[in-house]
């Protein structure tokens, strides 16, 4: 799938990816904790609970919290996320992941895909006040180049599907 030119992330350097690997180890050993509260995201947006009939009622954070549908799908996001990161050498396996993860929201789900960029911005932020002494200056750079990158892809994912707003 070819991105076009204004879409494309930055490269990502080799000494980036190694960073974002090595956070990423930390964070992942944390996956189902890490990733509900990422899940904030549902606290900040709740416009986004639309897609999710299994919570889209809730209103208490704990409940989202404690919610087993959330943490299921908590996991399922880390697990992509850590699939990237595991495949970061890889640019046709991330391309891949991508977009089936892409693909899939567009035709199946249909979530609009401004969403993956909060998502992703929630993410960072969270990384960087659970994990504050991993995220240094050079981690912070290496990971909002990987936040690009996963938007990219997943727009680009969408477009190809022909998805209209």
């Amino acid at each position: 799938m070819e991105i076009e030119r204004w879409e494309r992330s930055e490269e990502i350097s080799d000494a980036e990816k190694k960073v974002i690997q090595e956070t990423w180890s930390r964070v992942y050993a944390n996956c189902e904790d890490v990733g509900v509260s990422i899940l904030i995201f549902f606290v900040n947006f709740p416009s986004a609970k639309q897609y999710f009939s299994q919570f889209k009622h809730m209103e208490d954070p704990l409940e989202m919290e404690r919610s087993l549908q959330l943490r299921k799908h908590a996991r399922r996001v880390m697990g992509a996320i850590n699939t990237v990161v595991e495949n970061i050498n890889d640019s046709e396996k991330v391309s891949s992941v991508l977009a089936l993860v892409g693909k899939a929201h567009a035709l199946k789900h249909k979530v609009e895909p401004i969403y993956f960029k909060k998502l992703t911005g929630v993410m960072l932020e969270v990384i960087a006040e659970e994990y504050a002494n991993d995220f240094t200056p050079e981690a912070h750079g290496a990971w909002t180049k990987m936040k690009t990158l996963i938007y990219t892809h997943m727009t680009a994912a969408y477009k190809e599907v022909g998805w209209v707003q």
